[in-house]
């Protein structure tokens, strides 16, 4: 916008000198040619008396030296008795013959054209009737006199005018230009998180209602923040009496697998809890990018939720499968970020498809990604887009929607995505895509067509993911149906 008002003020300026400058040049041009031959016909006419009284060449001579100079002026005589053109010539002689004849026929005066200027011939009417000619010599020099000054001044009057007007629009677009670039600078640190950014109230009126509509917006924002995160405290605050009861339950159930199981899991329910209610009560999002060496050992987390996801997996008949979480698989997503993503896929399939459908858990490590597939033999989804939606559920009781997109945003902090398709099972295939490079942007939420499309190009294709040595289906062996039970209400 800075710019442009100068563009346009250095336009308007130019086309407004050019108008006025040009047209007065010529007309200064036009007054010293004007002056020029004012002068030279006074000249002339201070030899016109003489004229009048004598031809006298003597006394003819010592009048054009005293009314100007032989150089500068020339009085033609035409001879006694003869009309036609012969003369006695006084003085330096410029005109040609054929211009002072025609000035003595039409009996007045002329301006010719000679070598170095121009010439003035005046006609005079002599005593014996006949017409003498009268010759002042006007040199370009004189015609010029004044103009290159006069031109010069219009120039530096111009130029200076152009100067003037563009640091005028120069101000007057930082005057416009800083309230908007403030405002565009608000607006990113805004979004990035730092949710005390606001933006001082100056410039234009239309600059200044955008500004204070900007403020309003951002202490609407921090209290809906506030607000939404004194709710998420004070609802995870009461799970913890239902979880003491269950605590207190899992304690007297004894020695065992499944009782180890049980206790394990409310322990897990219990600083799940208590990490909710601290994240939610810390005024400063995250939204910085993990740190070198943050991360975890995505195998090692596999086996971990697959261990506790098995006890309901025998429990209700089902089998399953895990391939490539046999060797370490480093990730840049904590452990906690990633143990509930897997629970909430895992959860869905046990949600969402009947008793004994099966179920796997893939692994792959690539140079730049690692990919978590977790698919199912069940009925599939038919809307993946509707499925990925946040918060839409699937509209059955106890769904809410948000499991999905909590691997989402999983998936999208390293620069990944998620993607719904069709499993080799034949059911629903969840393929998480995590990025090791750290140089793919985050994606915001809207943007996920560019991203898919980008994977596409670099992924593997669905069949090639399966390649990697697996697992066969199998039935685990020790569970129990209260480990089971435990799971499912995890």
């Amino acid at each position: 916008m800075r710019w442009a008002l100068v563009k346009v003020s250095l336009a308007v300026t130019v086309m407004v000198v050019v108008a006025f400058a040009v047209p007065l040049g010529l007309v200064i041009r036009e007054m010293a040619r004007d002056r020029a031959f004012s002068n030279a016909e006074r000249e002339a006419a201070a030899v016109a008396p003489a004229l009048s009284i004598t031809t006298d060449r003597e006394q003819l001579e010592r009048v054009v030296a005293s009314a100007g100079s032989d150089a500068g002026m020339a009085v033609h005589i035409p001879a006694p008795g003869d009309r036609s053109g012969g003369a006695t010539d006084i003085g330096r002689r410029r005109a040609t013959d054929e211009d002072i004849a025609a000035v003595r026929r039409m009996g007045r005066a002329s301006t010719t054209e000679v070598g170095g200027g121009s010439t003035l011939l005046q006609p005079v009417a002599l005593s014996s009737g006949q017409i003498a000619v009268v010759e002042v010599y006007v040199p370009e020099s004189e015609v010029t006199n004044g103009v290159g000054t006069a031109w010069a001044v219009l120039a530096a009057v111009g130029a200076a005018l152009i100067v003037g007007s563009v640091a005028v629009a120069d101000r007057l677009g930082v005057r416009m230009v800083q309230p908007a670039r403030r405002l565009v600078d608000g607006a990113h640190e805004l979004g990035e998180g730092r949710l005390g950014a606001r933006v001082p109230v100056e410039g234009p009126d239309e600059l200044r209602r955008a500004a204070v509509a900007f403020n309003s917006m951002a202490d609407q924002v921090v209290q809906l923040l506030a607000n939404e995160r004194e709710l998420a405290a004070d609802l995870s605050h009461r799970l913890r009496t239902p979880l003491t009861v269950l605590r207190l339950n899992a304690a007297s159930l004894g020695d065992g697998p499944a009782a180890e199981q049980t206790r394990a899991a409310v322990e897990q329910l219990e600083r799940e809890v208590d990490t909710i209610i601290r994240t939610a009560r810390d005024a400063k999002p995250q939204t910085a990018a993990a740190g070198p060496g943050a991360g975890c050992d995505a195998a090692e987390v596999v086996r971990e939720r697959m261990g506790f996801w098995s006890a309901l997996a025998e429990d209700e008949g089902r089998k399953w499968r895990v391939a490539g979480a046999d060797r370490p698989v480093r990730i840049p997503v904590a452990r906690a970020d990633l143990a509930a993503s897997l629970d909430a896929l895992l959860g869905n399939v046990f949600r969402h498809t009947p008793e004994g459908t099966a179920f796997a858990v893939d692994l792959h490590n690539g140079e730049d990604a690692v990919i978590v597939l977790v698919s199912d033999a069940g009925t599939g989804i038919s809307d993946p887009e509707a499925a990925m939606a946040r918060g839409r559920g699937s509209g059955t009781d106890g769904s809410t929607g948000l499991g999905l997109d909590i691997v989402r945003r999983m998936a999208e902090s390293t620069g990944g995505d998620v993607r719904i398709g069709s499993s080799v099972l034949g059911g629903t295939e969840v393929r998480i895509w995590i990025q090791l490079d750290g140089r793919t942007a985050p994606v915001r939420r809207g943007h996920r067509g560019t991203v898919r499309r980008r994977r596409q190009r670099r992924a593997p294709t669905q069949t090639q993911t399966q390649t990697p040595t697996q697992t066969p289906m199998s039935t685990p062996t020790s569970a129990s149906t209260s480990a089971a039970r435990a799971g499912r209400e995890h």
